[in-house]
């Protein structure tokens, strides 16, 4: 599937795609933590930088219990991945001058922010990145010792892309990057005038 843009934009925005079927090689830490050094850059409301990540790579002791925190379906290609990791978000700020801390509305936002970051930066290293819905949160809050003020956001696979023939035969036809809705289906002045 060829992808297009309706403006002129980086080519990096376009050939970033989430594939599931990687090829099960060891990621680095220099090179994961490169990847954590771009999410760091992220802009946050009131520099808040509310992004947690809690990680375990292949090779690793923790492997299988993070692995076992996603869905069946979702197990059944990451367990290819060079790393998994979640994303959390700290629902509280503690802003200057203040000495209590207070909700901070945009926790979500800014941790997708980091995540869309830590993405580029994979597609750029040449790793692959997919960000997961289906996993238990409230597992990986325990399993992770994760404060009642932060937010389990999301999991996210990384590792080095293969070819489609390594996933189960029901996903190789799914292994392709994905059409986006044109930008005026997504953009309107002045009001809200979408469907």
């Amino acid at each position: 599937m060829s992808r297009q843009s309706d403006y002129s934009v980086h080519p990096q925005f376009i050939e970033r795609w989430s594939p599931r079927s990687f090829t099960g090689e060891p990621i680095a830490q220099e090179e994961l933590f490169a990847l954590f050094e771009a999410a760091r850059w992220a802009p946050s409301a009131n520099n808040s930088q509310p992004w947690r990540f809690v990680y375990t790579t292949r090779d690793s002791s923790n492997w299988k219990a993070f692995l076992d925190l996603l869905i069946e379906s979702n197990q059944r290609w990451a367990t290819r991945a060079s790393a998994l990791i979640i994303l959390l978000s700290k629902t509280q700020h503690l802003r200057p001058g203040n000495d209590q801390p207070t909700p901070l509305f945009s926790h979500t936002l800014d941790a997708g922010a980091a995540w869309a970051h830590l993405a580029l930066q994979a597609e750029h290293s040449g790793w692959r990145s997919h960000a997961i819905g289906g996993f238990d949160r409230d597992r990986a809050r325990q399993l992770l010792g994760v404060p009642d003020d932060y937010k389990v956001e999301i999991a996210i696979a990384i590792g080095r892309q293969a070819e489609r023939h390594y996933l189960p035969v029901e996903l190789q036809e799914r292994e392709q990057p994905s059409p986006r809705h044109p930008v005026q289906a997504l953009v309107a002045e002045g009001r809200f005038a979408f469907d």
